[in-house]
């Protein structure tokens, strides 16, 4: 019978998918056999006349899986199918398929790595919430807790919740994208109270920017913007994001403080547009629809830099943007690469092998 890891989390958006792809790379690289499974999803979209979990299609796909996606991830809603259950239209037990799925994607498995929803919490409209689908499966839960410049007594009481929710059968946590400044206070004193406090902490992950970057590609998807040039760099990731409204005497110092970036100014300011150009900058937002100089143009083409025209104003880009990045996802090869340093480099997977009875 397969040893069974569910890597859930306190937060969306807490980095449970690079755990689970970390971890499965790891156990591979060790010699086990190894299964995964995202238990529900509810953001599943339409393909070919199926919902499928798009997320959970690509790590099956990554980790070298033939598991059919019905298997990858047995529930799969989509906002439409969430809006028929709290209609009272669609009533279905639902526990059966999950466990029928898991026997089969389990089967001659040494290690199974399941994906937990958005929050503990979730899963309850269905009556299948993270305690309940961990007790039916049998699994042990490693907590991922997102630790982005927040209040630190918050986040010891979300894990201290945690573990009273979920019991003997946790096995630890993951404390992930702190802050550089804040590593020394989670390393000196946040971890040794949770281990007083019979609380494995198995890593602590300093924010990264490759981990936090999105492609131009996906910049263009959040805007539902034009791209006028250089549209073959749209596979290039942007790690941060400024916004050109000084004047130009500052502007070119401003833009060398942080590279592979994109900046955010209006089509109007070519001065700041070339200050850009100038510096390690992976991208150009142009706002309010208003179209640049053609010189402006050919020099980003020659540079291989894309521009992206965009009808929405400086503030609500900078917005969608922000939003975009606190959602970045892992489906980039460079993303991949970096899981596997960080997780050779800060997790203990011997602590992890010893707790689970692994050789």
């Amino acid at each position: 019978m397969a040893i069974a890891i569910y890597v859930t989390s306190i937060d969306a958006f807490s980095g449970k998918t690079s755990i689970c792809i970390g971890l499965g790379l790891r156990f591979k690289k060790d010699g086990f056999s190894i299964g995964y499974m995202k238990p529900l999803s509810f953001s599943a979209i339409q393909m070919e006349g199926k919902p499928v979990d798009q997320d959970s299609i690509f790590v099956g796909k990554l980790l070298g899986l033939p598991t059919p996606s019905e298997d990858l991830c047995p529930i799969a809603l989509t906002p439409q199918m969430v809006e028929s259950i709290l209609a009272g239209k669609e009533e279905k037990d639902h526990e059966p398929i999950l466990m029928e799925a898991y026997r089969r994607a389990s089967e001659g498995k040494d290690i199974m790595i399941l994906e937990g929803g958005a929050t503990l919490r979730e899963g309850y409209l269905l009556n299948l919430s993270t305690p309940y689908v961990s007790d039916i499966l049998e699994t042990r839960e490693l907590v991922v807790v997102r630790c982005p410049h927040a209040n630190e007594r918050v986040i010891v009481d979300d894990i201290l919740a945690a573990r009273a929710r979920l019991g003997d059968s946790m096995l630890g946590i993951v404390l992930n994208s702190v802050p550089p400044s804040k590593l020394p206070f989670m390393e000196e004193t946040i971890k040794p109270f949770l281990e007083r406090r019979g609380i494995k902490v198995y890593a602590i992950i300093p924010e990264d920017r490759v981990l936090k970057s999105i492609t131009v590609g996906e910049v263009l998807d959040t805007l539902g913007g034009e791209i006028i040039c250089a549209g073959e760099a749209i596979g290039e990731l942007v790690e941060e994001m400024m916004v050109g409204a000084m004047n130009v005497d500052s502007a070119l110092n401003f833009f060398r403080r942080k590279r592979n970036k994109l900046v955010i100014t209006g089509g109007d300011r070519a001065d700041i547009q070339l200050a850009a150009l100038e510096t390690s900058t992976k991208c150009i937002i142009l706002t309010g629809g208003l179209h640049p100089s053609p010189i402006i143009v050919s020099k980003a083409e020659e540079l291989g830099i894309p521009m992206i025209l965009t009808s929405y104003d400086t503030l609500t880009a900078v917005e969608l943007i922000e939003k975009a990045f606190r959602e970045a996802r892992f489906h980039q090869e460079k993303k991949i690469t970096r899981i596997e340093e960080i997780m050779e480099e800060r997790f203990d997977i011997e602590r992890l092998y010893r707790e689970l009875g692994l050789r």
